[in-house]
Formats: structure tokens, C-alpha cells, sequence
């Protein structure tokens, strides 16, 4: 079953020098663009990885070596992330995303990289990653048979393995061939919408990619680590604004120190909102409450 689109949807595979979203580098990165009426388009890039503290390329792990079959001398002639930043957010322009695992790796990858860009190379990046939707074929795929692309592939494409599996544009490619299996198996059941299928076992409560910060039942933002779990983003602002500084010089992933830096001027700018209207009645009778009556 060809997906039903109202507009374009990006399937996208990084392979990284390692799993930690804080230090490690994207090495190679593919997108499938897919559009309305089903014209595809495919775009890969391999990655010299950087490290901007040391200002040297970044080593791959041995074990991410391994898996994704790339050598450090594979990329000493490859672009920076920096270099092709600009083609890469054209390509995410006016688009829904999708992958496979894609919600707690690809995508804060994929982020860590846009900020490092625009902190480190001053590149203006025109890209909100929080604002689009976002298909992770694994969550339907467990929701459904709980296992991996491999068996996932087997499962709802014929029986056979892919070749090349592990390769960003091959494991992008399979990615793209479940999810239409997928909607062909569980037809009646799993309607061909995006806005539906973003929403299985997504990242809706996430504010930052890395689950820092969460929305509760109320939808409001809550602290979801550490001495303030479980606490509201803004009652730590009111008692404890010294917190905010901290999360800046501390080793988080830079979209999580953005997202906090957002909810930081939003709320100053409430606070200071606040301060220049006039009190009204509910918050004049509080205060009356408060103080037994006498105001002053």
C-alpha cells in the first residue's frame, strides 16, 4: 500500500561514530524523500566527524566500526556536518519525518548535529525539528511483533534479508519498505495517515529529545531527572532559577540546554507580563485571604 501523504515524508538513517548523542558524530547520513503521489528521491552523504573541542576529526568506536563497516581513512576526504548543514536542511524543509529506531537516536542525533553547527560554525539553520511529525516504524513494528529491522524486513517483506544491512541508505530503504508493508497487513487497523502513525508509541510528552524535560497530564513541563524530578519546570524558575545556569555549563545535550534556554525567556517574559498589568480581582482576593482581610 503506497502511503497516503498531504505532504512530503523524509525517511532518514545515520550510522555515528558511537552511541553517546552528547560526543559522538554522525558519519554517514541518507534520506529517502517520499512525496504526495509517490515520487521518491534519495540523498547520502558520508561525513568527516568533528570533534570542536579538539579541533581534530573524531575517532569512530571500535564497536560502531564493527557494525557500520566504516574506518576513520574512510572520511578524511569527506565534508564536515558544517559543510553540507544548509543542503541537509533544505532537504528537511516542509517535511515529516520518519525511521526506524529513529525517536531516541536518529532524530537527537540528527539535532545534536544541527546545534553543534549553529554554535561552533555559526551556521543559521532555519530548522525546528520539534515541529514536525515524526513516523518511528519500530514503534508500530513493536506495537505489532516486537522485534528488529532485520526480522521486521523478513516478517512484512517476503522472508528475505536485505542486503547491505547497517548501511544508512540500505537500513533506510528496508525502513521505507516496512511501514508499507505494514499499512498492507494491518489494513483496517492502522490508518494510512501520518498524523496517526507519529502518534504510536511516539515523542509526544518529550520536549527535548533526550526526555529531559516531559509534559505532564496538565501539559505542562516537567523536570524528568535528577533532585527536581517529577517538579514543574516553572516552580524551579520561581525557586531555584540558579538551576538554569547550571543545566548550561553542565554535560547535556545541546537541545536540551536550548530547550531549557526557550522555557527560560518564556517565562521571564511571563514574569515580567505579569508585573507590569494590574493585579486582578481572583489575585486580589487571594491576597485578602492570605492576609485575613487586611491588605495592608
Amino acid at each position: 500500500m503506497e502511503l497516503e501523504l498531504k505532504r512530503p515524508l523524509l525517511f532518514f538513517d545515520i550510522e555515528s561514530t558511537g552511541l553517546n548523542i552528547v560526543s559522538d558524530c554522525i558519519i554517514e547520513l541518507s534520506f529517502v524523500k517520499v512525496f504526495p503521489g509517490g515520487e521518491q528521491r534519495i540523498k547520502t552523504w558520508k561525513i568527516r566527524p568533528w570533534d570542536y573541542q579538539s579541533k581534530c576529526q573524531k575517532k569512530i568506536d571500535p564497536g560502531a566500526s564493527k557494525v557500520n563497516g566504516v574506518k576513520d581513512e574512510d572520511l578524511v576526504e569527506c565534508p564536515l556536518f558544517t559543510e553540507v548543514v544548509d543542503e541537509v536542511a533544505s532537504w528537511l524543509k516542509d517535511s515529516d519525518l520518519a525511521g526506524f529506531n529513529s525517536t531516541k537516536f536518529d532524530l537527537p542525533m540528527l539535532s545534536e548535529e544541527i546545534e553543534r553547527a549553529r554554535k561552533y560554525a555559526g551556521k543559521k539553520v532555519d530548522v525546528d525539528l520539534h515541529s514536525v511529525k515524526m513516523v518511528d516504524v519500530q514503534n508500530i513494528y513493536h506495537f505489532y511483533e516486537p522485534r528488529n529491522l532485520r526480522a521486521a524486513y523478513r516478517f512484512y517483506c517476503g522472508g528475505e534479508d536485505f542486503k547491505n544491512a547497517h548501511t544508512a541508505e540500505a537500513d533506510t530503504l528496508a525502513t521505507y519498505e516496512v511501514l508499507k508493508a505494514q499499512l498492507d497487513r494491518y489494513e483496517g487497523e492502522l490508518k494510512n495517515d501520518v498524523d496517526i502513525l507519529s502518534g504510536i508509541g511516539g515523542r509526544s510528552k518529550y520536549v527535548d529529545f533526550a526526555g529531559r524535560i516531559i509534559l505532564n497530564d496538565k501539559g505542562e513541563e516537567v523536570i524528568n531527572f535528577g533532585k527536581y524530578k517529577d517538579r514543574s519546570v516553572k516552580e524551579i524558575f520561581r525557586t531555584d532559577p540558579s538551576y538554569f545556569s547550571w543545566i548550561q555549563n553542565a554535560d547535556f545535550a545541546l537541545d536540551t540546554k536550548r530547550q531549557f534556554e526557550l522555557l527560560q525567556k518564556r517565562l521571564e517574559e511571563e514574569q515580567k507580563e505579569a508585573a507590569s498589568r494590574a493585579p486582578s480581582q481572583a489575585e486580589l482576593a487571594s491576597l485578602k485571604d492570605k492576609f485575613n482581610g487586611r491588605l495592608f
